[in-house]
């Protein structure tokens, strides 16, 4: 008997206010990874109207222009126009410190930064091994900014959402069954123009390209609503770290609750993330198993994890024996050996913190063993 089941995932534009925070949040990380390859940083940002807010800890070598950063950041998401009330000019407050002493002493050893559980995820049902419906999503609000970046698309602002709801059959996908987008732009052009242009500018080339039928009209929404003028941090409040789920699978798979952005690799809720999917994405893609799930476990201080399994779901094509005993000799899996084994103390994360932080190339998380 066929079993059908409907499945929902979303993400969201480079220029909305969380992923506006997570972004110079991580372009902090950056900057400090630069002068200091071994500095560490939490930082948290808030944007809302007319304002930013910057605060958390930063031990580093050498001083950071943490106002210059993020205005630049701000400044290349199109934050440009007064309109906006919010620009890469509104004030900005900081409020950063060094690293807690008590962090330190385990950290300096060689321990993880904090605890926590960290989840990684492949599936074959994409390219990149990744679910249908996360990759879709990013890819339409990826290319909707690419539209309003390049002026195909000159009456879109910054700011953004998609969602897309992907049928499957037997854990297969598809079909997908509906496209939402909702985007900020100028009231000068109909409702009805810009659902015709996105359609045919955005999600027509998306889903194409996925060798995916375009559903009908009445199956494609733009601006639930009917209207939206304004996007951004005047018309909701951002925050970093808000958007775990967008930035990982979609909920498709499971998330251990910790944030990426503004962490450096210390910080196992990122880096054992990341080496989660690296374990993952390696055993889908030597066609060990169709779906793996890598779960790991870390203590504050510690150097190595508490726990580390994997679950296949039914796919496996060898014994789970064979696969662990080949997962588990991909990497080392304490803290330093993650750090070392992935290369992480580059100033590689503001680009992760858009569009996902699976599933894209240039990342070392995303590598394959050859």
């Amino acid at each position: 008997m066929s079993s059908l089941i409907s499945f929902t995932s979303e993400s969201v534009a480079a220029g909305h206010p969380d992923k506006i925070c997570d972004q110079i949040s991580d372009a902090i990380v950056d900057a400090a990874l630069t002068v200091d390859p071994k500095a560490r940083v939490a930082v948290e940002t808030l944007v809302t109207t007319n304002r930013v807010v910057l605060a958390g800890e930063v031990t580093c070598k050498k001083p950071l222009d943490y106002a210059r950063i993020a205005r630049n950041v701000i400044k290349s998401l199109g934050y440009t126009n007064g309109l906006y009330n919010f620009s890469y000019k509104s004030p900005i407050s900081v409020y950063i410190h060094e690293q807690s002493p008590d962090i330190a002493v385990g950290v300096d050893d060689g321990g993880a930064g904090d605890q926590g559980m960290m989840f990684g995820y492949a599936s074959d049902e994409t390219p990149e091994l990744m679910p249908l419906p996360i990759i879709l999503a990013h890819r339409l609000v990826e290319r909707m900014d690419e539209v309003r970046e390049h002026g195909i698309l000159p009456f879109l602002r910054p700011d953004g959402k998609s969602e897309v709801k992907v049928r499957y059959e037997n854990g297969k996908p598809k079909a997908v069954e509906h496209v939402v987008i909702a985007v900020p732009h100028d009231l000068k052009v109909s409702a009805q123009k810009v659902k015709k242009e996105l359609t045919k500018h955005v999600v027509t080339p998306v889903l194409t390209k996925y060798h995916l039928k375009v559903p009908l009209e009445t199956a494609i929404t733009v601006n639930g609503t009917g209207k939206w003028e304004i996007g951004g941090p005047a018309s909701d409040t951002g925050v970093t770290g808000r958007k775990i789920i967008v930035d990982t699978y979609g909920a498709f798979a499971r998330h251990g609750g910790g944030a990426f952005s503004g962490k450096d690799p210390t910080k196992v809720d990122r880096s054992a993330a990341y080496a989660a999917r690296y374990i993952a994405k390696n055993i889908v893609a030597a066609k060990l198993a169709e779906k793996a799930e890598v779960r790991l476990a870390y203590i504050i201080g510690q150097m190595e994890p508490l726990m580390k399994n994997i679950e296949l779901f039914g796919t496996g094509k060898k014994k789970q024996s064979v696969i662990e005993r080949y997962a588990w000799n991909l990497l080392d899996l304490s803290v330093k050996g993650i750090i070392d084994g992935l290369d992480l103390r580059r100033p590689i994360y503001r680009q992760s913190a858009r569009y996902g932080h699976f599933g894209r190339n240039g990342f070392p998380w995303e590598s394959v063993v050859q």
